[in-house]
């Protein structure tokens, strides 16, 4: 007898491992996904690596809503693992995607996010080899989580690493700050701004290849995700022995992110973004770095926003009013479900 295409919503039994699982991966993920590794559908795929060190990374994706100004939870779940790859050096080359999936969920909708998923890992020069879905009670996980596996090949083992930063140092980012969790805060609340508010989600390696080509004294680099620019700069601190102190006024900010920080009363500085990255360059070459990064579409807003020093690890901003200002890692967790 033959089966109806599969349409509709998630069920139990599509997690089972049976029929339906098989379906749902025939006619979801498969058209999508189809590297050729995971065509062949084992229990474990097989990948021909030479001997060259390699850089592994793994992330959940619990964001909500699932979809958002500027991308979904199947465009963050790619980005956001490849640029935790990137930003230490490594090329991308495979990821693995896990989905758990909650029973009543839209197929229509999760072949979005494939969709998404597959256009974001192609942009990233990823392959994506494996999968895994579980399908879990109505009202257990928002709809979606997805947690993907990267893993990449060092080129420069150890050229990026906290103990080659160096006092002097200057630090410089390639965009405005608090871009994404605005965005999220704004779509749950459902306000509306004027400029609208969008999320920065992107793939950083294509900007980070560039710079690596051109730039020989980055000494490192991180995506400031959760907790921010702050949280990101202060664990450097602590982990280099360094102080470090921020400019306020140099710190770019979008115009539409600030009048919505206005509105909202949250500090930027704490905020998530998801397509910005951190350069910690030598003092000569960060003015070129900066006029660099704004020749490339979409980071015209880079800026050198601050610099290391001797010191304990303490993180200073020195604010638009000339004083100096301590600054900590995020503290408790006021925004649940960001990314």
């Amino acid at each position: 007898m033959r089966r109806k295409r599969q349409s509709g919503n998630i069920v139990l039994a599509h997690g089972d491992g049976g029929q339906l699982t098989q379906d749902l991966v025939k006619e979801v993920f498969l058209p999508y996904f189809d590297d050729p590794a995971l065509l062949e559908q084992n229990d474990a795929t097989s990948l021909t690596i030479d001997t060259r060190q390699i850089s592994v990374s793994t992330d959940s994706f619990v964001i909500q809503p699932l979809e958002f100004p500027g991308g979904d939870i199947g465009k963050l779940a790619v980005a956001g693992t490849v640029n935790d790859l990137a930003v230490s050096g490594a090329r991308p080359a495979f990821l693995t995607v896990g989905f758990v999936l909650e029973e009543g969920f839209e197929i229509e909708t999760l072949k979005k996010f494939v969709y998404s998923m597959a256009i974001t890992a192609h942009e990233a020069g990823v392959r994506i080899v494996a999968g895994d879905t579980k399908v879990v009670e109505r009202g257990m996980c928002g709809g979606a989580i997805i947690n993907t596996t990267g893993i990449g090949f060092m080129e420069h083992p150890g050229k990026f690493a906290y103990r080659n930063i160096q006092a002097g140092d200057r630090i410089v980012i390639n965009g405005g700050i608090a871009e994404h969790a605005i965005t999220i805060l704004a779509t749950r609340a459902e306000l509306e701004f004027s400029p609208p508010v969008m999320s920065d989600c992107q793939v950083l390696r294509p900007v980070i290849d560039r710079v690596l080509e051109r730039f020989a004294t980055v000494r490192f680099m991180r995506d400031p995700t959760r907790g921010g620019i702050a949280t990101a700069l202060k664990e450097i601190a602590l982990l280099t022995n360094l102080d470090m102190t921020l400019q306020e006024e140099a710190i770019p900010i979008q115009s539409a992110i600030q009048g919505a920080l206005e509105v909202m009363g949250m500090d930027p500085l704490y905020l998530a973004n998801e397509g910005k990255v951190l350069f910690i360059v030598a003092s000569n070459e960060a003015a070129e770095l900066v006029d660099f990064l704004r020749s490339i579409p979409g980071n015209e807003l880079a800026c050198e926003i601050g610099h290391t020093q001797e010191g304990n690890g303490t993180l200073w901003l020195q604010t638009a009013i000339g004083g100096m200002r301590e600054l900590g890692m995020l503290s408790g967790t006021p925004l649940p479900r960001i990314c």
